[in-house]
């Protein structure tokens, strides 16, 4: 079973990630089928496209876009799969909604790691728009940045994603506006909700 140009994928575990474990009892943080954030992001790929060849092979496991496994409500408010379903708990992921695999990312996407905020009147705990790059691509390499650089990022170009346990920020190499020297106070920002992902 193979797609000519698209991946054939199935949830790493479930479609949605809204349950957090709290002394040994489950709690659901989340009902809504809509909200994005609560989408699982983690697949597994089942068959690779006919069309060409990829580094990207069966069993891998990739982080996708949150729509691939979203649910929805119709006009009628009927709830419907995303247009991505195939059958079975299979969906179909253009390269273009893959973001990595096997810890390495895809095409010109790169994923970075907020910063502690540092201003002590702020009442935001990252500082904006500040990261250190975690997972690089071939394009930043070629111009010199590999991960462990401090960089600043657009605004509203990152997608939040847990890797590792880890909160990273999901965005393309030219969403990276500048890199800086490191002035020895920043801190990575991960919240400790994100560590038991």
């Amino acid at each position: 079973m193979k797609s000519l140009y698209q991946f054939i994928i199935k949830p790493y575990k479930d479609r949605y990630e809204n349950k957090v474990k709290i002394n040994n009892k489950e709690l659901i943080v989340n009902t809504s089928i809509e909200h994005h954030l609560f989408v699982s992001k983690k697949a597994v790929v089942v068959s690779t496209p006919a069309a060409y060849n990829t580094n990207i092979k069966v069993g891998d496991k990739i982080y996708v876009h949150h729509n691939i496994f979203r649910r929805y409500y119709d006009m009628k408010g009927k709830e419907k799969n995303s247009s991505t379903y195939f059958k079975d708990d299979l969906y179909f992921a253009y390269p273009e909604q893959i973001y990595m695999y096997n810890n390495k990312c895809h095409l010109d996407y790169c994923f970075v790691s907020p910063i502690k905020q540092i201003d002590d009147f702020s009442t935001s705990k990252e500082r904006e728009h500040f990261g250190i790059l975690k997972y690089s691509n071939k394009s930043l390499e070629r111009v010199g940045l590999s991960p462990g650089a401090l960089i600043t990022f657009t605004p509203n170009s990152e997608f939040e994603f847990i890797i590792n346990g880890e909160r990273l920020y999901c965005m393309k190499s030219n969403d990276i506006a500048i890199t800086h020297e490191y002035e020895g106070n920043e801190k990575e920002h991960n919240p400790s909700w994100a560590q038991g992902s």
